[in-house]
């Protein structure tokens, strides 16, 4: 039977006593609650691009906040060391905040902690974040690769983040895990339009998301989302959005970050 679309790597390669392919890597570990599981490919000709991804097995994200440090921490230092380690970075929240499966990303961006903009005065060790919800082309007439493109070209940062809803193929995954990459945004889905990595735009492309559906064993049309699906999204998103304030912030504590994002 054919396996479901996945967009977590390391579910390509977790069946028991299977070798990994040539030119992939994968180890597991663990720090505190969560388990992090690394995964590099190396080569091309694989099921996902190469580059290096990174998801984090943690407890249900629907009982989570963004003051939680034992999953915060942890997530932000895998982060970190997907970005470059200075310069600006724009933080791009794709997807639909209208479709609640679909919403992570805008969600995200409402917690980003923003230090660009014409009102905002240079601080010495605070790194300028831009960050934008572009909608969907439904909404806008453009599409995701026209509107990261004219940002990137305006705005000129060191990165681009892109936080995305995920789809796994394993439902107990589904609200409990994170995953970062450094491959741009490239969905499993072969029809999916949300395409966007460093050869379209000249920047190094990071994603970051939560899976929040899968395709159902009876057909790819059919797609199951958590019951807590609404909590998922909310407490997601504070999450996630903590987890990068946290990665673009060091010097900033999470308690400070919390309160100046409000």
């Amino acid at each position: 039977m054919k396996m479901r679309y996945t967009d977590l790597a390391d579910e390509l390669y977790r069946a028991p006593g299977a070798a990994l392919p040539a030119g992939v890597r994968m180890a597991t570990a663990r720090r505190g609650g969560v388990t992090i599981t690394r995964v590099e490919i190396a080569r091309g000709g694989v099921e996902r691009p190469r580059g290096r991804y990174v998801t984090l097995d943690v407890p249900r994200v629907s009982l989570l906040d963004e003051r939680d440090e034992r999953i915060i921490e942890p997530a932000a230092a895998e982060l970190r060391a997907l970005l470059p380690p200075e310069g600006p970075v724009l933080v791009l929240g794709v997807g639909n905040r209208r479709v609640t499966a679909d919403a992570l990303g805008p969600r995200t961006i409402q917690k980003i902690f923003v230090t660009m903009g014409q009102r905002a005065v240079p601080v010495r060790g605070i790194r300028p974040v831009a960050a934008v919800a572009p909608g969907v082309s439904a909404a806008t007439g453009l599409s995701l690769q026209q509107l990261a493109g004219a940002l990137v070209r305006e705005i000129r940062p060191s990165a681009l983040l892109c936080v995305d809803s995920l789809c796994s193929a394993e439902p107990e995954r589904l609200g409990r895990t994170l995953q970062f990459s450094d491959t741009g945004l490239y969905p499993a889905q072969p029809d999916s339009s949300r395409h966007l990595d460093t050869k379209a735009l000249g920047l190094p492309v990071i994603a970051a998301g939560i899976p929040t559906l899968m395709h159902a064993e009876e057909g790819k049309d059919l797609v199951v989302a958590p019951r807590e699906l609404d909590s998922v999204i909310a407490h997601g998103a504070a999450l996630l959005a903590a987890a990068i304030n946290r990665a673009l912030q060091p010097q900033l504590s999470l308690a400070q970050l919390c309160w100046l994002v409000g």
